[in-house]
């Protein structure tokens, strides 16, 4: 008999707005969680507006947003508060990641609505954390990263660059999410919530533990290598006959020696003390690397990966985003769904934790600004006269045309 989605029956509101709470929330909801987010009446969550490739829609908010209900409301207001409370005195969860003491100064952070509300899990996600020196530094991704070490490690020798995807946010966004689990087991066993608390700087700096642990016990900073591993070689993208790149990893010296007995054509390379372990093969990276980008030259990509393959050696292509979109795993698995959204249905991936035993992740609907706040509103216990007046003042706004997937 199938299972449940694991969150059904969690009630989550959410204050929240660009990326690590938004991305944070939609794995809940997901997970069959209901989640309502609360979102200025003018405008939204700014990250509706960061672009309109997705159909019509932005990118990000596309990807963090889809199974949401969408409450449009002033909280400056106090009426417009007061409701937004009382939804969260009947939910399970609360989130946000306003400004450092906007939440506080509305009586919305953690501490106070845990206080109010024992058996609430609420999560304040914030750049730094609550104190400190940098407590009230704005933190956007790209700058979290440079202060976590991130950019210092990416990119090549000459120049260091950011990670492609927003990783500060994204960290800080699945410690919130595995947070709110834990917090959620332990309600189970206690009958108390009780407040999280997650920063970007301490989220990222986490998944800098390589690096951070190479260099803080005396192996100093790892360098930037572009593609290339820092301390394995070879482990690098090589150009093929026909335009392409293939990247390879050798990660033992058994791996080695079957690279050049059976690829490279050099079997003597086997047993060579400049190439036999990897201490050698990395201190002469430069001949190592020379060796197989020669070898792989004379390959188009797809023979490349077969030989390597049959060598029983790492390998992968250089993919874009494109290559990404149409890959032949994912094709396999039929993870592509077609989801309900303002402007029509768009493809997305299904997330990646599966249930075999019961039925598939929620990928629910886009949410336009404001669908659902008129049915929310009179759930908080406000009369079709009180949601009328709200309007007319600016105070909410509610959009009825919804979503559609056909």
């Amino acid at each position: 008999m199938s299972q449940p989605l694991p969150l059904e029956g969690i009630t989550v509101v959410a204050v929240e707005q660009a990326v690590s709470a938004p991305f944070a929330t939609r794995q809940l909801a997901d997970l069959g969680a209901r989640v309502i987010k609360v979102e200025r009446p003018d405008g939204g969550d700014f990250a509706r507006g960061y672009d309109t490739e997705a159909g019509g829609l932005a990118s990000h908010f596309v990807w963090c947003n889809r199974g949401k209900e969408s409450l449009a409301v002033d909280l400056k207001d106090p009426r417009g508060l007061e409701a937004v409370r009382r939804l969260i005195a009947r939910a399970d969860v609360f989130v946000q990641n306003l400004a450092q003491g906007a939440a506080a100064r509305l009586g919305l952070d953690a501490a106070t609505l845990c206080a109010a509300h024992p058996r609430l899990v609420a999560v304040d996600i914030s750049g730094y954390g609550a104190f400190g020196p940098y407590a009230h530094k704005r933190a956007y991704d790209m700058l979290v990263q440079c202060e976590a070490g991130l950019v210092s490690v990416t990119g090549t020798a000459e120049q260091p660059v950011k990670a492609g995807i927003p990783a500060a946010d994204v960290a800080a966004a699945m410690y919130a999410f595995s947070g709110v689990l834990a917090a959620l087991l332990r309600r189970g066993t206690t009958g108390r919530g009780g407040p999280v608390e997650i920063s970007m700087l301490e989220s990222l700096a986490e998944w800098m533990g390589h690096p951070l642990h190479h260099g803080m016990h005396g192996g100093g900073a790892p360098q930037r290598t572009g593609l290339a591993h820092a301390v394995i070689a070879p482990y690098d993208a090589y150009p093929t006959a026909d335009g392409g790149q293939v990247l390879l990893s050798v990660q033992n010296d058994r791996e080695w020696q079957r690279l050049a007995e059976r690829v490279l054509g050099r079997p003597e390379l086997a047993t060579d003390p400049d190439f036999a372990t990897n201490r050698a093969r990395t201190a002469n990276r430069g001949r190592t690397d020379a060796v197989v980008a020669r070898a792989l030259a004379r390959l188009g990509s797809e023979d490349a990966v077969a030989a390597l393959e049959e060598a029983g050696i790492a390998c992968a292509r250089l993919n874009t985003v494109a290559d990404l979109a149409a890959h032949p795993q994912l094709e396999a698995r039929d993870r592509w769904r077609d989801i309900a959204t303002p402007a029509g249905p768009l493809r997305a991936m299904l997330p990646p934790i599966t249930f075999p035993d019961g039925p598939e992740p929620g990928m629910g609907a886009i949410p336009a600004l404001g669908e659902h706040t008129d049915a929310l509103l009179r759930e908080a216990g406000l009369t079709d006269e009180d949601i009328a007046e709200l309007h007319r003042e600016g105070i909410v706004t509610s959009d009825h045309e919804g979503c559609r997937l056909g």
